[in-house]
């Protein structure tokens, strides 16, 4: 089930402790099963993308597996 716009509103979002690199963070909120919500930090109020859970999952394996290179 998507998460409702104003359920958002109430999300806890956090970002991670590795993003100290000059304001270019996402944060994403672990409020609500089987979807994440992931949004720009610099524009809390801005829209939000919506990530299935397991693709989410992935993709941070993926990262954390050195899949996509550094920066």
């Amino acid at each position: 089930m998507t998460p409702r716009l104003e359920d958002l509103s109430r999300a806890s979002w956090f970002k991670s402790t590795h993003s100290d690199n000059g304001g270019t963070c996402v944060e994403v909120t672990a409020d609500f099963p089987g979807v994440v919500p992931v949004r720009d930090s610099k524009d809390p109020a801005g829209p939000a993308l919506l990530f299935p859970s397991d693709s989410w999952r992935s993709f941070v394996a993926s990262v954390q597996a050195g899949e996509f290179g550094t920066i």
